[in-house]
């Protein structure tokens, strides 16, 4: 399992952590904020790169997502969202992670009457990155956040239609806002999941609970992940090193 499993770690923290990282065969999913991005040390990424790859690690990305909207109505936000993702993109030409994790901006709330301006915005805005994404031999994976069922999501992966355009599955996010099953979710979108975040949570914040500690059904959400996207890569999203640890051991209570 040890080239499956990746753990959430922001950019500013990687250095700290790179030795518990390779020691404990733990590859990184390197959270680059925006000011991780203004303040980046090129020299400094390509050394933790190259340590990582030395070291047999994989890596994946996760980019910036405050405030910033690749379908958003306003050309300025779409325009500064695109900044970022160039930025994250020309990091990735380093770290050559396996996927770069995007959030999509959508909600029900926002853009209820606006969804197909949305969808359009998002549409032209990825078919410029995907081009990137292929070249450097990674795939760009949309993450759920806000969906309430997987509709928007798969709207938007069936358009751009490019194996490197694909689905990240965050099951924590799933419990907070889901109106569908597990099942009805991979129905839909598991043969796109390229990645998953998991972690636990009681449905009613994001406490990103280490596994089985929380109200998620990981009994069945395992089994529905093997079966629709085996070879996924499996992100813990743990805020701390305690939470890292519990995450690994319990998970073993519902992998083979």
């Amino acid at each position: 399992m040890e080239n499956k499993i990746h753990a959430h770690v922001p950019y500013g923290r990687l250095a700290e952590h790179l030795e518990f990282a390779i020691a404990n065969r733990i590859n990184p999913e390197v959270f680059f904020s925006f000011e991780a991005l203004d303040n980046l040390v090129w020299e400094e990424l390509s050394s933790l790169a190259g340590a990582l790859h030395a070291a047999g690690l994989k890596t994946t990305i996760h980019a910036p997502f405050l405030d910033l909207n690749p379908g958003a109505v306003d050309p300025n936000i779409r325009a500064v969202s695109r900044h970022r993702i160039q930025q994250v993109m020309k990091a990735a030409e380093l770290l050559r992670p396996l996927v770069i994790v995007v959030h999509p901006g959508y909600d029900d709330l926002h853009y209820g009457d606006n969804r197909l301006v949305w969808l359009k915005n998002s549409i032209d805005f990825w078919q410029e990155f995907v081009v990137q994404a292929r070249e450097l031999g990674t795939i760009l994976a949309v993450e759920n956040i806000f969906e309430k069922e997987p509709s928007t999501i798969k709207a938007l992966l069936d358009a751009i239609d490019d194996p490197c355009f694909r689905h990240c599955f965050d099951v924590g996010h799933w419990n907070m806002f889901t109106t569908v099953t597990l099942e009805e979710w991979f129905s839909e979108l598991g043969s796109y999941i390229v990645e998953s975040h998991i972690h636990d949570n009681h449905g009613k914040s994001d406490e990103h609970l280490p596994v089985g500690e929380g109200a998620i059904d990981f009994g069945q959400f395992f089994p529905l992940l093997t079966k629709y996207a085996p070879a996924s890569v499996w992100t813990i999203e743990a805020h701390n090193t305690e939470h890292l640890q519990r995450a690994l051991k319990n998970i073993q209570n519902y992998i083979p």
